[in-house]
């Protein structure tokens, strides 16, 4: 009996079995950002806005991507091609001085890219709809955003010299967005305005759905037992885990450390 095909990269003995037509989405265009963001205005609760008032600066502590809202629209002079804007809102924490208040906030950032998606004049309909479609949107590619938590780099206090309308107060805040603090958010402008700087890493890719012929080698089922480290010693697992000795010394380098969770 021939050895059974892993999932991975395969050697020249491995031989394919059969072309299978399959259902998925293709990615025609992706591309990758690295945004500094520099200045973004924090909106306080409530309480972090009391400090912020009697506080002579303050300090970054962490930031949290709570959500990427992601639209797609066609470019007219272009075709094929389509921007896509994304919203990120993030949950951004500090401390203030010299109270060492901790404070947290909204902050909103708007991201554009333009990339290609082809064309396709079908409209999908399945089984389990049971509704026409509302809009021909279906037309329109997938777009797909791919991004990790922000660093926190800076932040700082500022006073507004003509205060004005705040940025946030004709925009829709998704109620989800303002659930996730613990009370309300200061939306309106104020005379003392938290700044911060933030890095984000991100993906950008637009997809659609297709019929892709591709080479099978067999189908694929699990070979291995699914662990249940549950009814394992503790120590058993202890002892599989390596001795960390960089731990124990300064490191020359800032490489990723090892995290040894996952070698259980």
């Amino acid at each position: 009996m021939a050895e059974a095909i892993k999932a991975g990269p395969v050697d020249n003995t491995a031989v394919i079995r059969e072309a299978v037509s399959i259902h998925t989405r293709k990615i025609f265009d992706s591309c990758r950002d690295k945004d500094c963001i520099d200045n973004l205005r924090v909106y306080p609760t409530e309480s972090s806005q009391t400090y912020i008032e009697n506080a002579l600066s303050i300090r970054p502590k962490a930031a949290q991507l709570l959500y990427a809202a992601v639209q797609v629209e066609p470019i007219s002079f272009k075709r094929g091609w389509y921007t896509v804007d994304c919203t990120y809102f993030y949950r951004v924490t500090g401390e203030t001085f010299p109270a060492g208040q901790a404070t947290e906030g909204l902050a909103v950032f708007d991201k554009r890219a333009m990339l290609f998606g082809s064309e396709a004049g079908v409209m999908t309909f399945t089984s389990t709809e049971t509704a026409p479609p509302s809009s021909p949107a279906s037309e329109l590619p997938i777009a797909v955003v791919d991004a990790v938590n922000p660093i926190a780099l800076h932040a700082q206090l500022v006073d507004a010299a003509a205060p004005g309308t705040a940025d946030l107060e004709g925009r829709t805040i998704p109620d989800f967005i303002t659930a996730a603090f613990s009370e309300p958010l200061v939306l309106t402008d104020t005379t003392r305005r938290w700044l911060t700087t933030i890095g984000q890493f991100s993906t950008l890719r637009l997809e659609r759905e297709c019929q892709l012929l591709i080479p099978a080698y067999d189908y694929s089922m699990p070979n291995e037992d699914c662990p249940d480290n549950a009814e394992d010693d503790p120590c058993e697992l202890f002892s599989r885990i390596p001795f960390p000795v960089e731990e124990f010394f300064p490191p020359d380098s800032m490489e990723t450390k090892t995290v040894y969770q996952n070698m259980l």
